[in-house]
């Protein structure tokens, strides 16, 4: 959930702030993704709504995306507050405002027996941009870890246990007609097309994930697991180039 909501939370914000979509458009988008999401601070929780309004009086100019891993503090510059709590939750959005930045970490919000949602914690961030592909050496990078991977699952004795739905799932990436749409109004095609891919690419990972090591040898194990790291990587990557571009300049 951390991660699908610090994405949508960052298109969909970035679209708001490029005039290419209202706050009213661009939260019911980031709350039909993730469930309804709230900003918890001092004095006082708001509502996405308000606390997206408040930072635009603010003076954000732009919400970047961050999904660290351990080891991999993937689109954060610190302090080691925010990386810790990042890495925690599997993701992070860093709000920009001019010299100084702001991060918001996820976390489950359970209320009750039936209200599931997400609450935004803020922590202090520091504004240095991170150190991020571009969205081109990002699309590169997916591309050679997608073969790698793709072909490390589909031999017969490495697909032993796999769930059903792999297959189907690494068949669907040579499908051109698939209709993902992760981004929001705005962004460039290339960057859609890039976190189209990254999505399915995710299901990928997260399905071999849930695979039965009966039956494989520890070599079959391990370049299946260094595939998936790998890729996992890619994914993150570019996931992250394709969000944080739409402020790139137009080729």
């Amino acid at each position: 959930m951390s991660k699908d909501a610090a994405t949508a939370l960052v298109a969909w914000g970035n679209a708001w702030l490029t005039g290419h979509v209202g706050l009213d458009e661009a939260v019911d988008a980031v709350e039909k993704s993730a469930g309804p999401q709230i900003l918890g601070g001092e004095p006082a929780e708001v509502t996405l709504r308000r606390g997206l309004g408040d930072l635009r009086v603010g003076g954000m100019a732009a919400l970047r995306l961050a999904l660290p891993a351990p080891g991999d503090p993937l689109g954060l510059s610190g302090p080691p507050d925010l990386n810790h709590a990042a890495i925690d939750a599997g993701a992070a959005v860093v709000v920009v405002l001019g010299e100084r930045a702001i991060g918001l970490v996820p976390s489950e919000d359970l209320r009750g027996s039936s209200y599931v949602g997400v609450r935004w914690t803020t922590h202090d961030a520091s504004p240095g941009a991170p150190d991020v592909p571009s969205l081109a050496d990002a699309d590169r990078q997916l591309t050679l870890a997608m073969r790698d991977a793709t072909e490390a699952l589909l031999t017969v004795d490495d697909l032993a246990g796999a769930p059903p739905e792999i297959p189907d799932a690494l068949a669907a990436l040579r499908d051109p007609d698939r209709g993902d749409h992760p981004l929001a109004p705005g962004y460039p095609p290339r960057a859609h097309r890039v976190a189209a891919l990254a999505g399915r690419l995710s299901l990928v990972v997260d399905l071999a994930r849930q695979m039965d090591d009966g039956g494989l040898s520890a070599d079959q194990m391990r370049r299946r697991g260094e595939a998936l790291r790998l890729l996992d990587g890619a994914v993150r990557r570019a996931l992250v180039a394709a969000c944080n571009s739409a402020f790139d300049p137009v080729p």
